[in-house]
């Protein structure tokens, strides 16, 4: 078994298997690092025709992907460069390239949830291949609206052909937490699973797939192609640029902040702690 440790990740590769472990402390925000690292990782597996398929953990329980980090405009100078690694489209902000390159990622994608996963969390979920979660634990939920914007890496156009847009406007505009037996009854992941039986599940299921005769995952991924959204991410990006520049937006970000967003006390029931920065 081969091991690399980043910063906000630690990759393993056994058997055709690598597992990417998110470990971004307090609570797993998906911050300029850790979108650095992954491209990185995804980069370096993209290459490898050992590797197979790719399983997707949380080093925290109660966390799989807390959302995107809420202060990252001040590190977005630095993240410009992300979007030239996007496969396909090129024309994406930096939140939707992490998005477009799981989904274009020739491995399988397979994302186990035990925790909470909201905002840029949810969007992975969804850009992922196959997504598993506890029924018991995990919470999936686009909290956007809540701070003032919709969401801008990816999830209003994965959403929909997940779920259809119907139910992609109710987790959009409800921002509630849904839990895993109603996002599995969407569609939004693929089952939920006693919390006992993931691992096992999730495992089997990876080596399974990566035992595979030479040339299937190949195949069936080009029959099964990921869909195109170049004009999607384009009318999401300018939706969430013109609501992300509001003064009034940022100052209710700030207030989330302040009230504890993004510490673990505050990430329980961020829902609730935003409604009531919004009400101040």
């Amino acid at each position: 078994m081969t091991t690399n440790v980043h910063s906000t990740l630690h990759v393993s590769v056994e058997d055709g298997v690598a597992r990417i472990v998110l470990d971004n402390p307090p609570v797993n925000v998906l911050d300029a690092t850790m979108m650095r690292e992954l491209h990185t990782a995804l980069d370096a597996l993209r290459g490898d025709a050992s590797v197979r398929v790719i399983v997707f953990s949380s080093a925290d329980p109660e966390f799989f992907l807390a959302h995107v980090d809420m202060r990252i405009g001040e590190s977005m100078d630095a993240l410009e460069q992300l979007t030239a690694s996007a496969p396909t489209p090129t024309d994406v902000n930096v939140f939707q390239a992490v998005g477009e390159l799981l989904r274009h990622q020739p491995q399988v994608t397979i994302v186990k949830v035990a925790g909470k996963a909201r905002g840029g969390g949810a969007e992975f979920i969804a850009a992922a291949d196959m997504a598993f979660a506890a029924a018991e634990t995990a919470g999936i939920g686009q909290i956007e609206a809540l701070m003032g914007i919709v969401p801008g890496g990816g999830g209003t156009q994965y959403l929909r052909d997940r779920v259809g847009r119907n139910r992609a406007l109710e987790a959009v505009l409800t921002a509630d937490l849904f839990d895993a037996e109603t996002a599995a009854s969407y569609g939004w992941i693929n089952r939920a699973l006693p919390a006992g039986q993931l691992d096992e599940y999730v495992d089997r299921i990876a080596r399974n797939i990566a035992a595979l005769p030479d040339g299937v995952i190949e195949a069936a991924k080009r029959a099964l192609p990921a869909e195109q959204f170049t004009d999607g991410l384009r009318r999401e990006n300018e939706a969430w640029a013109t609501q992300i520049a509001l003064p009034a937006v940022q100052q209710l970000i700030s207030r989330g902040l302040r009230d504890g967003a993004q510490t673990p006390r505050g990430e329980r029931d961020l829902e609730e702690l935003m409604r009531g920065a919004m009400r101040r």
